[in-house]
């Protein structure tokens, strides 16, 4: 017999705030607080501490909270040969939106071993709920780093999507649930995700049997990013080039920003046939939603995408947010899945 399709799951679009005793609170590429084995010992406690804040909320889909990543593009690129720390510049990003401290890319890329086994295993262990790890996606990482090597973005980014690959294959071996790419570049870079970003995109999922997501959003809840999307308009319709080329992919699951936005929600019936995170919770503002506010998001998605095919999630990530703020946040997101799930008779 069949097993029911859960309805409207909830989930995280990746990061959560990290301990103060870790790193600099409410900051992006935040130091860290610690060193040597203090320092991993401190990220294996924030893990836990952010897994158990998932659990306590009651999320159904978690994650580790990106707690041991300094960033959320960088902290893969760490483990990646060709890639110098040693030689940050800073450099206009996400279409000159706002300057970052990048490494430079010296020399062809590769990965002499895994960079988040670890980290997996260890999340794994610590939860019995499906879960999901968050990887960087090729486009959105050839534009965080001082390419000097390749000196092509679509080349460099083609040869980090092998590189994911490798390490996709190996993560999903050692049991999660769903593996996200994280390309908020999608919603800047228009012709070039038609160009060659999907296709980078497929080769870094290719031949994953786990659920496949991608993230697309307009940016962490930062001044640069607030200030660009007042500029925008009254109709955010970037999404509505990129979601029929989704559709058409071997992607199965794509998260947007919803929440306190201006994405014309019947974009999401462009996302025919695939799974939708919605964006319920606004990651731009410390005002908590009210589990009623979550459920009017997830009411309007749903006129366009079924109940079986649509998840609670946050705009993006949470990092830049106080600890506090974000728990009652994801309880909120959580009540108001709830309520939806209420209404349609399912558990």
């Amino acid at each position: 017999m069949n097993q029911p399709v859960p309805a409207i799951e909830t989930t995280i679009a990746g990061s959560l705030p990290k301990p103060s005793w870790l790193a600099k609170p409410q900051t992006l590429w935040a130091p860290w607080q610690l060193a040597g084995e203090q320092l991993t010992e401190g990220k294996r406690d924030a893990v836990r501490a952010a897994l158990k804040m998932q659990e306590a909320t009651g999320v159904d889909i978690v994650g580790d909270g990106e707690q041991s990543r300094s960033h959320f593009v960088h902290g893969f690129l760490q483990g990646i040969e060709g890639v110098d720390f040693s030689r940050m510049k800073r450099i206009g990003i996400r279409a000159d939106r706002y300057e970052a401290e990048c490494p430079t890319v010296t020399g062809p890329v590769r990965r002499p071993r895994p960079v988040h086994a670890e980290d997996m295993r260890f999340a794994r262990a610590n939860t019995t709920r499906k879960l999901k790890f968050t990887l960087p996606g090729p486009m959105t990482m050839a534009d965080t780093v001082a390419d000097e090597h390749y000196r092509d973005r679509a080349k460099l980014a083609f040869a980090l999507a092998e590189l994911l690959n490798a390490e996709a294959r190996e993560l999903e071996a050692l049991g999660v649930d769903v593996i996200q790419f994280d390309e908020p570049a999608f919603n800047v870079f228009l012709d070039e995700v038609r160009d060659w970003g999907i296709a980078a995109l497929e080769r870094a999922a290719q031949g994953l049997q786990c659920a496949t997501a991608v993230h697309i959003c307009y940016g962490y809840g930062i001044k640069a990013n607030v200030e660009w999307k007042k500029t925008l308009g009254g109709a955010w319709r970037q999404y509505e080039g990129t979601f029929p080329l989704l559709a058409k992919s071997r992607i199965r699951q794509v998260s947007l920003e919803c929440a306190n936005s201006h994405v014309p929600i019947e974009l999401i019936g462009l996302l025919e046939g695939k799974d939708v995170l919605v964006g319920a919770i606004d990651v731009a503002s410390d005002a908590v939603e009210t589990p009623e506010q979550v459920a009017a998001t997830l009411r309007q998605a749903l006129k366009f995408v079924a109940p079986e095919h649509l998840y609670g999630c946050t705009n993006c990530g949470m990092a830049p947010m106080a600890r506090p703020v974000a728990e009652a946040k994801l309880r909120a997101l959580v009540a108001g899945a709830g309520i939806v799930r209420a209404e349609l008779g399912v558990k």
